[in-house]
């Protein structure tokens, strides 16, 4: 385990000095084509696998979906209840006087305040992946889709997930109730992400 963890810091250290030895644009052509060929190679694993293994792909995808048309149908009332209360806490104004409060305390410290204007959308993502593309395209048009603080709401958007959405949703949906071990877990999960999306964002775009 130690020397997997190291093997993967070590990859990632590596990356984050080879993003600072070469241009924006050809940093952008390396990790565009990267992706491609990790989303590729992970659709042919399954594919693979699923052979090795004597499955037919085809069939257990299908199979799948329609189980997941049957999931949504029954998620739909906790989808419904959940909205309500993300509406509530945005039309309310806590959203704000969270984000402000935060931009306060940054100020008083004597910190760069910038990357507040990126807070609504990592706060908004533990509540709702639609809502927090909401806040992202607003972020966007306020500062600029190029600018940093424009950069980091899209990197935050992609660097934690809709914790209170799964618990809320998916866990309801089956009937799971034990969930402080969950919620922990998650939370902490998702602020990691948000400072790291803040570390990344200052080192690649700032």
């Amino acid at each position: 385990m130690f020397i997997l963890l190291s093997g993967i810091t070590l990859f990632f250290s590596s990356l984050i000095w080879l993003s600072t030895k070469i241009s924006r644009e050809t940093m952008g052509t390396y990790s565009t084509l990267a992706a491609n060929i990790i989303l590729f190679s992970i659709i042919l694993l399954f594919i693979l696998w699923g052979v090795k293994k004597r499955i037919n792909v085809y069939d257990a995808f299908v199979e799948g979906a329609k189980e997941g048309f049957t999931t949504a149908v029954r998620i739909i009332p906790y989808l419904v209840a959940f909205l309500v209360g993300i509406a509530v806490f945005r039309t309310s104004g806590a959203m704000d006087m969270l984000v402000d409060s935060i931009g306060w305390l940054v100020k008083l410290l004597g910190l760069d305040s910038s990357f507040v204007g990126a807070l609504p959308t990592a706060l908004m993502k533990s509540l709702s992946g639609s809502g927090a593309n909401g806040l992202m395209i607003d972020t966007m048009k306020e500062y600029g889709a190029d600018s940093l603080v424009g950069r980091m709401s899209c990197v935050a958007r992609g660097a934690s997930d809709t914790t209170f959405y799964i618990l809320a949703v998916y866990f309801g949906s089956v009937g799971i109730t034990r969930t402080r071990n969950a919620v922990t877990c998650g939370l902490m999960a998702d602020l990691s992400g948000i400072i790291a999306a803040i570390f990344i964002s200052y080192l690649f775009f700032y």
